[in-house]
């Protein structure tokens, strides 16, 4: 099963929703699968934990609760034999692994609800105790906890579980699913990805899906040339949200029609996560039940452009620090704009 999506064209800030559209297929195979008590159990136990990022973790709080999802780009895994090695690579393709997508979800135990914000992974911070100053996403290779570490330092919230999912995993979920539909207006590319499409609308399967999800270099054709989407990570992050969007409803109609489907599913998910040794999957699948429904709000960190020596980075801008209190316990919930 899949449903259609349209390619769109208005800019938007940066969220990058790769993440989120592993959770949604993963929190809907929970419910899914809810009746298959021994199926279920079997497959929680094999779930990897994270124990090195666990001990990094902030103790528990009676409001709230901050999730630290990460998107790695580890090839951990990558098989020679898949039809996209080319472009992903290998372990040794990669002058160590960073995390490709960072977001920390912030659910409130009173009411239920959910909210996101993106981290935009050129954020120039203090790297883990503060030693020396990088861009964020390149914490993640010194270790799951100098990540954790340098996320709460960075924004001054808690962090209380840790969630990643890999490149590999993110396909296998897509094909658990059946593929998802995506159309565009104009033929599409992008040559580094192993991405193409045709005009109108595609199911895609496990590989493609990725190779849509982390194009940077998005082309498309249009009245013979080929026109680069110059909006760089803002397009990216523009057809990732409407990609989530597509996979949250395909699982849920796949899961629908087909019941016994869910299994599948469930395997596909839970093999593409790690979590912290403290997560309880079943009650984590039960908070997240919004994000499946899209009942989820997304905020982007407020960040501004800056230089240092020849790198282009970000920081963060003084409208940051309303959605930081929000996500520490210390404000409420900022206003969503239209």
């Amino acid at each position: 099963m899949s449903e259609t999506i349209f390619q769109p064209r208005t800019k938007k800030t940066w969220v990058h929703s790769l993440l989120i559209a592993a959770l949604v297929a993963l929190t809907v195979s929970l419910f899914g699968a809810v009746g298959m008590v021994r199926a279920v159990n079997a497959d929680m136990n094999s779930v990897k934990r994270e124990e090195t990022a666990s001990s990094a973790l902030s103790p528990p709080d009676a409001e709230f609760e901050n999730y630290l999802f990460v998107g790695s780009d580890s090839r951990v895994g990558a098989d020679p034999s898949d039809p996209d090695y080319g472009n992903v690579g290998d372990a040794g393709d990669i002058g160590g692994q960073r995390s490709d997508t960072l977001m920390v979800l912030h659910y409130v135990k009173r009411t239920g609800t959910v909210s996101l914000m993106s981290i935009p992974r050129d954020l120039w911070v203090a790297i883990g105790n503060g030693k020396k100053e990088q861009r964020i996403n390149t914490a993640y290779q010194e270790g799951t906890d100098v990540l954790v570490r340098t996320v709460q330092r960075a924004l001054n919230i808690p962090i209380h579980h840790y969630v990643e999912i890999d490149f590999q995993g993110f396909k296998r979920i897509v094909d658990a699913v059946g593929g998802v539909n995506v159309c565009v207006e104009h033929p599409s590319r992008d040559k580094h990805t192993g991405l193409f499409m045709r005009a109108g609308c595609s199911t895609l399967d496990g590989v493609k899906a990725l190779a849509y999800a982390r194009s940077r270099f998005f082309e498309q054709k249009v009245d013979g040339d080929w026109q680069l989407d110059g909006t760089a990570d803002i397009g990216r992050s523009t057809r990732q949200r409407g990609f989530v969007q597509a996979l949250a409803k395909s699982s849920i109609l796949a899961l629908t029609s087909n019941p016994f489907k869910a299994g599948d599913v469930l395997k596909g998910g839970l093999s593409a996560v790690v979590v912290d040794s403290n997560l309880d999957l079943v009650e984590f699948g039960k908070k997240m039940r919004p994000a499946a429904d899209g009942k989820i709000a997304s905020f982007p960190l407020d960040v501004y452009g800056d230089m240092v020596g020849s790198n282009s980075v970000l920081r963060l801008g003084q409208g940051a620090d309303e959605l930081i209190a929000f996500f520490n316990g210390s404000g409420p919930r900022p206003q969503l704009n239209p």
